[in-house]
């Protein structure tokens, strides 16, 4: 072979890598830029679904930790089947917290946490609907199991509750529906350190509607610090820490 043709086919050969190695940077960035667009994507849907689970339970999700319900009871018991048998369940199995967060059926009752259990679902009463039979649902369960919790911070409606029951005898309860529908018992020692607003039967709470809502907001945003300070907040809990648990999950043999 010639020099001519040496020096041809190695341009050629450095040519085809220059254009090959072209073509791999272009394929290399193409990729990137679908995995970037991936990315982007997910951390947007992430962020759009820890919204949405901020605005209806108010605690930002986190799936490492119980989603925090809009409603939910902490009772002072390690006895899992005490509880259950004072719900009367229909149809009780076992149930993951994991499970039993999400589950669309109306009671979970959690596994023990630090001496407390913490019933969620949505076939717990609404004192909403009917605050009386929130009350008497409330004084009987204690009747049965002792000392009973009430929570509820609903970010949609900006409704909220708390009460606490010893043995069938109301210690505290508060609840405000666009107007105060409940509210027994002297204000904690919690509730003013936390500088929660409780309006009396019929007050006005003034004419300042932009003042009304801020105070509104305010304890529902407190509502869960309450809860801390009185038994469990749920969104706290780390679903690592008790991924071995069970719990049991039912429908009540009621409606409240």
């Amino acid at each position: 072979m010639v020099p001519q043709d040496i020096f041809a086919v190695a341009l050629l050969t450095l040519l085809g890598l220059v254009l090959g190695g072209g073509v791999l940077m272009v394929i290399l960035v193409q990729r990137h830029m679908r995995s970037r667009r991936k990315l982007l994507a997910t951390e947007e849907e992430q962020a759009e679904l820890a919204q949405e689970f901020s605005y209806f339970g108010i605690a930002p999700y986190n799936p490492l930790h119980v989603r925090r319900p809009s409603r939910w009871l902490a009772i002072r018991s390690r006895d899992t089947l005490s509880v259950q048998a004072a719900f009367r369940l229909n149809n009780p199995r076992p149930c993951s917290w994991a499970e039993g967060v999400f589950s669309s059926r109306k009671i979970f009752i959690a596994p023990p946490v630090n001496g407390w259990t913490l019933v969620l679902g949505v076939g717990l009463p609404n004192p909403n609907n009917d605050v009386d039979v929130c009350y008497l649902f409330l004084r009987e369960l204690s009747r049965r199991l002792g000392h009973v919790q009430f929570f509820q911070a609903d970010e949609l409606l900006q409704h909220h509750a708390w009460a606490q029951v010893e043995s069938g005898r109301v210690l505290r309860g508060y609840a405000w529906a666009g107007t105060t529908i409940w509210n027994q018992g002297v204000k904690t020692g919690d509730e003013v350190a936390l500088g929660m607003n409780c309006f009396c039967y019929g007050e006005n709470p003034g004419s300042d509607d932009l003042a009304v809502a801020d105070h509104i907001v305010a304890n529902l945003e407190k509502v869960p610090k309450l809860a801390r300070r009185w038994s469990l907040d749920p969104a706290e809990i780390d679903l690592r820490m008790v991924a071995n648990q069970s719990g049991i999950t039912g429908t009540a043999a009621g409606d409240f």
